[in-house]
């Protein structure tokens, strides 16, 4: 099995911090998890732009996406780090290739840009006073923002003059580390314009769904690439996974509160559950259908007894 593997962060926004009551003691606990991730070989760790908890709105912590990942970039040593996802709305495109260019050199060249078109979570949107556009006006803003952040990583001056940005002349350095680009990953899985806009401007992807789907649209996403005249082998293939493991199904199923198993119920996504001789099965499936990397969402990360065991089995 030649898959690489790299875990969603516990950052807040599913309540995986509610039983820590000091911020502080909260925001280690998550930095532990990156720092475990780093020690036992995990390829990435991974961050949501997400302000509040999801789905449902209530008062407990979430740590904001951008400030985390520059100290992220400081508190790990080798495993890269990345967003999945950042909203282009959410900051005008040129800043966030500027913010990206400097997390990148503090990172010493281990960061991936992972952008998508928002609209995911219209309550988050209307608290934070942004405006609900429709879903073919984010996927044109992410076009856009797609073409801003490329010039802003290799133009002196990028100049860009669309409908929803213009940049005119922007100067960014240092640039970052990473040659050509630091990597840029568009999350989506639209057929028409979202797997088109991986073809043409992206380095990475990432698919949601079960095994079926993430083997379909994958094909879709191979023959815009022959449309385009990309190379679909150089782009780098991610899909999530819920992922608790035990040594047997009973204690896999323990570890899941509840507030986890209503996310699954409203977000469509592959699951692993049970045992590593189980998990094989799961990951070996999802290697056949195109994925390269597989992104795991551990109910219970904060103990990291989970983590040390499927890095046991499978890293």
């Amino acid at each position: 099995m030649s898959l690489q593997f790299g875990v969603s962060l516990p950052q807040g926004g599913m309540m995986e911090l509610a039983s820590i009551k000091d911020p502080v003691e909260a925001y280690e606990a998550m930095t532990r998890v990156a720092q475990t991730a780093d020690e036992l070989g995990f390829a990435t760790v991974w961050l949501s732009d997400q302000f509040h908890t999801f789905p449902q709105p209530v008062q407990e912590k979430t740590f904001e996406c951008w400030a985390t990942i520059s100290a992220l970039a400081r508190d790990t040593k080798r495993v890269r780090i990345g967003t999945l996802i950042t909203c282009p709305t959410y900051r005008n495109p040129a800043l966030l290739a500027k913010m990206a260019s400097t997390v990148d050199v503090l990172s010493h060249g281990r960061l991936t840009l992972g952008i998508g078109a928002g609209g995911w979570n219209e309550r988050q949107d209307r608290a934070y006073g942004y405006d609900g556009a429709s879903a073919p006006a984010r996927l044109r803003h992410l076009r856009e923002a797609a073409q801003v952040m490329l010039s802003m990583w290799s133009e002196e001056e990028a100049v860009f003059e669309g409908e929803y940005y213009q940049v005119r002349g922007a100067i960014n350095q240092p640039k970052g580390v990473q040659k050509n680009h630091i990597p840029l990953l568009i999350a989506g899985g639209g057929e028409q314009v979202t797997l088109k806009l991986v073809a043409q401007y992206g380095d990475a992807c990432h698919i949601g769904g079960d095994v079926a789907t993430i083997q379909y649209k994958l094909a879709i996403l191979k023959q815009h690439c022959e449309d385009v005249g990309r190379d679909y082998e150089s782009i780098h293939r991610i899909a999530s996974a819920f992922c608790s493991i035990g040594e047997t199904h009973e204690q896999a199923m323990a570890k899941i509160p509840e507030v986890f198993l209503g996310f699954l119920r409203q977000v469509g996504i592959t699951t692993l559950l049970g045992s590593p001789a189980t998990f094989r099965e799961g990951l070996a499936a999802l290697e056949a259908a195109g994925v390269q990397e597989v992104l795991l969402l551990f109910p219970d990360a904060l103990n990291l007894d989970s983590l040390r065991l499927f890095a046991k089995a499978f890293i």
